[in-house]
């Protein structure tokens, strides 16, 4: 409530309560008014008597940091695209209910409300009242409406996520909490929004173009990474991050949004793809947009826009050192997808649109990537924006390896690997299980449609796998079966021989240690020998990993790929396989026993062993859970012997009712990013009724 003694309006009550849970932003505030536009809100007046005659209210609403807008409400229905209000009540309270436009302006007002005189002077006003207004995917008129409740609760109001990771044949799952109804997230996304570019250079125009969530949606791509403006999180892709936070630690975004305006909106170090993407679903989330984050397996990164990869080698198999900006891959990447409908779109559009908020490539001179409709990259529409010919490269490019010789001369290699663009994941609706929607962005590989599609795009059909000359006799392949971390482990190659002869072959095996951005980070093991196979027959060779050969270069990602580089006379040309081996890593058992009330104390017990053949130093816990603790740090004293079991405890009291999540990641010297997750359901008090009889 706002109190006002001057004059006769005694106070203006915005009935926070009541609207808030109307609009289902409770979980965000109970105290302030927060409502969605296109649906109306009511507040209270009182007054110390009744209206004088003839005279009547007007309301005025102002936004921006200096009021560079104003809009006038009017008393009746109008347009549709206006606000405007009726008032009911007698003597000396008067209900006022505010329609919104379900296209107005998302932000935060100040309503002024105006008592005026016959001839149309202000007598008295109440200007003190402030409320926040989001978008509202309930109300169909609204273009980021959705019209699937049990969508709405998971793509709007569910507050934990499941990001996918690892490789397209070996997906792992890393729990995270996005937390957008936390104390205050909503007044920072709103910081991120004053701070791009457009708000500090135009104010006014910033502020009315708030309405369109394509608008918001790309300055916020824009502005959760760093370059070229204020955004929220430096990206960095290699160690050290000793002078900030590395990106492997951080388990949900509050953490990382509130460290960027507490700091004075300085970016937060450091972030990778999906935790860009994380951050940018939590904003999108909070204001109303509905939003998932999307990981795609083997995505490419076309440099030049000709929609294909070229990979140079040398003739050791590593990455050709070339100073030109060069087309890479990623083991995974991951973006998010955002629900508006679009008028610049062809009929039949479902809405879901690609927003990329990492780093890669300027889009008219921002770095920031879409909203790109996945229906357009799906029939291979690429005149449309934004970005298009980007993430169409990212799903579908060619990859084409080359061996780059000492004499500069390049030959082109036979390649038996997987395609870009493979399981494209999210998590599903209906609980904590991945969900698959690779056929949202493509045809099935080989159908007819995705030939069509290609040939539309401007993409080269691919020829047949081994171009127009016949396949050669000799078939390789990579098998390992799925190792963990701290073992020695076997990979298998194997060489067949599908002709008549026997076949002589130079057979090269090669074990890097690599980011999940395909960045070499050291070797470790290589062997080369001749190897002759039998007509019809296949030939074995085994390449050994050592823990201690590997753990001397492996990244953080944990990333072991092998390459299989097979010569051999009478061939068209060499063979090369690829496998991307992830090294699995052990789980945390979190535990939270009892019944969750809220605001009552709860323990949490958290244990891990150590699986590793050598001490771990500098252990440390981080613990989170949206409702239920901000994040908290428990450091591990001494060291952890291999074998040996640490357990830590942690007592906390939730904050709000509800199916939560916490949270828990444990990183030292030698092994990190182990995560570990516990489900707890929050119950509202019990408070018995006494019943007494006279």
């Amino acid at each position: 409530c706002h109190k006002h003694k001057i004059g006769l309006i005694i106070d203006v009550d915005l009935r926070s309560h009541e609207n808030n849970l109307a609009h289902r932003t409770r979980e965000i505030d109970r105290e302030r008014l927060i409502v969605r536009r296109g649906q109306p809100f009511s507040i209270t007046l009182q007054f110390s008597d009744s209206l004088p005659p003839k005279h009547h209210l007007e309301l005025v609403l102002h936004l921006g940091k200096r009021e560079e807008v104003a809009i006038k409400v009017q008393k009746e229905r109008g347009a549709g695209d206006k606000w405007w209000f009726t008032q009911q009540g007698a003597q000396d309270e008067v209900l006022l209910t505010l329609h919104s436009p379900a296209d107005a302006i998302i932000g935060h007002y100040r309503l002024a409300v105006l008592m005026m005189s016959p001839d149309g002077h202000i007598v008295e006003k109440a200007d003190k009242a402030r409320f926040h207004l989001l978008y509202n995917p309930w109300c169909k008129d609204d273009v980021v409406y959705l019209p699937d409740e049990s969508l709405l609760q998971e793509y709007v109001m569910n507050e934990d996520g499941i990001i996918y990771m690892g490789s397209w044949d070996y997906i792992r799952s890393i729990p995270w909490n996005y937390g957008q109804f936390e104390d205050y997230v909503m007044d920072i996304c709103f910081e991120v929004l004053d701070n791009s570019k457009d708000a500090l250079k135009n104010s006014q125009m910033d502020i009315e173009r708030r309405s369109d969530p394509v608008y918001v949606s790309r300055m916020i791509t824009a502005m959760v990474n760093s370059n070229g403006d204020r955004g929220v999180l430096w990206g960095k892709w290699e160690e050290p991050y000793s002078d900030g936070v590395a990106p492997y630690r951080w388990t949900g975004s509050v953490p990382i949004l509130q460290q960027w305006s507490k700091a004075g909106v300085r970016a937060v170090k450091y972030g990778q793809c999906w935790v860009f993407a994380a951050v940018a679903c939590t904003v999108l989330r909070c204001l109303g947009v509905p939003t998932r984050l999307i990981t795609n397996f083997n995505s490419a990164h076309d440099v030049d826009g000709n929609l294909s990869l070229d990979v140079l080698l040398n003739e050791r198999l590593e990455s050709y050192d070339s100073r030109a900006r060069k087309d890479s891959s990623w083991n995974f990447h991951c973006w998010v997808e955002s629900w508006m409908t679009r008028d610049d779109l062809p009929k039949g559009n479902d809405g879901w649109q690609v927003l990329d908020p990492t780093p890669q490539e300027l889009s008219d001179g921002e770095f920031c990537c879409g909203p790109c409709p996945v229906t357009a990259i799906k029939e291979g529409i690429l005149g449309v924006k934004y970005d298009a010919p980007f993430v169409f490269a990212e799903v579908n490019a060619d990859i084409i390896n080359w061996i780059v010789h000492q004499d500069g001369r390049r030959e082109k290699l036979r390649v038996d690997q997987a395609s870009v663009g493979r399981n494209i994941s999210t998590k599903s609706v209906y609980g904590d299980t991945r969900e698959d929607v690779t056929l949202h962005y493509k045809y099935p590989e080989g159908s007819r449609e995705e030939r069509e599609v290609y040939e539309k795009a401007g993409r080269r059909v691919t020829e047949p796998a081994y171009g127009n000359e016949a396949p050669g006799q000799l078939q390789l392949s990579i098998k390992q079966a799925k190792p963990v971390f701290g073992t020695d482990f076997d990979v298998i190659v194997e060489v067949e021989n599908t002709g008549v002869t026997d076949a002589h072959a130079q057979l090269t095996m090669l074990a890097i240690a690599v980011t999940y951005n395909s960045l070499h980070r050291g070797e470790c093991q290589r062997q080369t020998i001749s190897v002759t196979v039998p007509a019809h027959k296949v030939h074995r060779e085994v390449l050994r990993l050592h823990y201690d050969d590997y753990v001397r270069c492996v990244s953080e990602h944990h990333l072991i790929r092998v390459k299989a580089l097979l010569e051999a006379p009478g061939e068209n040309e060499p063979i090369m396989a690829v496998a991307n081996i992830p090294l699995s890593m052990p789980e945390l058992l979190v535990q939270v026993p009892g019944k969750a009330v809220v605001w009552e104390q709860l323990t949490a017990y958290i244990s891990f062993t150590n699986p590793l053949p050598v001490p771990l130093k500098g252990g440390v816990f981080t613990v989170e859970g949206s409702g239920l603790l901000s994040s908290t740090e428990i450091r591990v004293k001494g060291d952890v012997a291999p074998g040996q079991k640490v357990s830590v405890k942690l007592s906390f009291s939730p904050m709000r009712t509800g199916v939560r999540k916490l949270l828990v990641d444990f990183d030292s010297d030698r092994l990190k990013d182990v995560k570990g997750v516990a489900t707890v359901v929050v119950r509202k008090k019990y408070t018995p009724f006494i019943t007494r009889l006279y």
